[in-house]
């Protein structure tokens, strides 16, 4: 079987190739956590929620503005996933070992982790609790949680992973079976979804879709394979500019995309997915596939959902020009967790951690200057190009003549002007 990497070739494949590049280098071994262990403390100056790209970010931040013995994150997991290359390792691009290290490896060195799980937050009386019960108080709490994934909100699954055909990019436990399902793909669907529901990295949905129809041309299989996207959006992107560049590529793949469609059971054993058409609540179809790859309905984490500093929704409710807390002057929130109206991506947490969340702001529990968000996807078409969105919060306010800056060229460098 012919592994993804081998089809960048061409005039314009430089794009993908760098990405290849920058993922190695983002996954490759670092050594931070240098400290020996030592028994955690009851309180901390600054307590930080969460051992993903947020929170180990402003972990190292803090840890040189008030000392690392003054720092802890709370984070349960023995590994620490570099997420965004798991789109490759689903293409076959990437191996998922490639992905993860130890978590003690990126934990800054000197600044405490507490390996256990957070169960309860007390913003009035500065503590939260953890599984293993104990109470940690704190002076400044930064919460950076991430999204959680639902994948039991549809029929059938988590189970239905356990049969063939059927995979998903989005978890540790899934994205080789996507793999797996290229390889074995024969004739007939290829179907991916995007559900009804925020989600973190809302271009991969489709980049795996782009990788997946490259794959099948190289290996003979694109007569064979009917692509099929369906999508409970009423777009396939939000800005016009980068929409009409991705219309471009749909229309020359010749890739069926449909709209308000959401994925709400997967009977693995018959192979089909059921849709609900969302224009037409209660109507559904079904549609049987020779490969299925789900992206999961997401929300805010459950320890979340019903505590005082979330929204309504159940995020973190930040003012989102600062990311300080509306009723909490001593919370702040950084990531997929917050109700900021921003891209949920490890880009747009990294552009949060150095526009606002510094120490001086912080210490003062009032911000100085306002943060001016900044919004991140990018997309490959699979081959030979990528597109890297770039763009503010303000120029969403409205689907019209909606303002645009250039490709940004930090991640790769593009080869396609649009």
């Amino acid at each position: 079987m012919s592994p993804l990497v081998t089809l960048v070739s061409g005039p314009r494949t430089r794009l993908f190739a760098c990405l290849l590049r920058v993922g190695s280098q983002q996954a490759g071994p670092v050594q931070l956590h240098t400290g020996a262990s030592r028994a955690a403390k009851s309180h901390y100056e600054v307590l930080v929620l969460g051992g993903g790209t947020g929170g180990i970010t402003m972990a190292a931040r803090m840890k040189r503005k008030v000392g690392a013995e003054n720092v802890a994150v709370v984070e349960p997991s023995e590994r620490h996933f570099y997420q965004p290359i798991w789109t490759l390792v689903g293409a076959g691009a990437k191996q998922l070992s490639s992905s993860g290290r130890p978590t003690a490896s990126v934990i800054p060195s000197g600044v405490e982790w507490i390996q256990a799980r957070v169960v309860e937050l007390n913003p009035d009386k500065d503590c939260i609790r953890t599984d293993n019960g104990k109470e940690i108080s704190y002076k400044y709490l930064i919460i950076a949680l991430g999204i959680q994934l639902d994948y039991e909100k549809i029929k059938g699954l988590p189970e239905g992973f356990a049969h063939p055909k059927i995979g998903s990019n989005y978890s540790v436990k899934t994205v080789e079976k996507t793999w797996k399902a290229l390889q074995d793909f024969k004739e007939g669907n290829a179907v991916f979804t995007f559900p009804n529901t925020p989600v973190k990295c809302a271009g991969a949905p489709q980049k795996i879709m782009y990788l997946s129809e490259a794959y099948f041309r190289k290996v003979g299989k694109r007569s064979k394979a009917n692509i099929i996207f369906n999508t409970s959006l009423g777009g396939i992107f939000g800005v016009k500019k980068y929409a009409d560049a991705l219309q471009e590529i749909i229309r020359e793949r010749n890739i069926t995309v449909n709209y308000k469609q959401n994925l709400i059971e997967v009977r693995a054993d018959k192979q089909e997915a059921v849709f609900e058409n969302l224009d037409k609540p209660g109507e559904t179809h079904v549609i049987s596939y020779e490969m299925l790859h789900v992206t999961p309905p997401m929300g805010p984490p459950d320890v979340l959902k019903t505590s005082p500093v979330a929204d309504a929704g159940g995020w973190v409710d930040v003012d989102k020009e600062t990311l300080q807390h509306k009723r909490y002057p001593n919370v702040f929130g950084i990531g997929d967790c917050t109700n900021l109206p921003t891209s949920k991506t490890a880009a747009a947490a990294d552009k949060y951690s150095g526009a606002c969340l510094d120490w001086n702001t912080i210490k003062a529990s009032a911000w100085k200057t306002k943060f001016f968000t900044w919004m991140f996807c990018t997309s490959s078409d699979g081959e030979n190009c990528l597109l890297d969105s770039v763009f503010h919060r303000q120029e969403l306010s409205s689907l019209g003549d909606i303002k645009h800056r250039p490709p940004f060229c930090g991640v790769c460098c593009p080869v396609r002007d649009t």
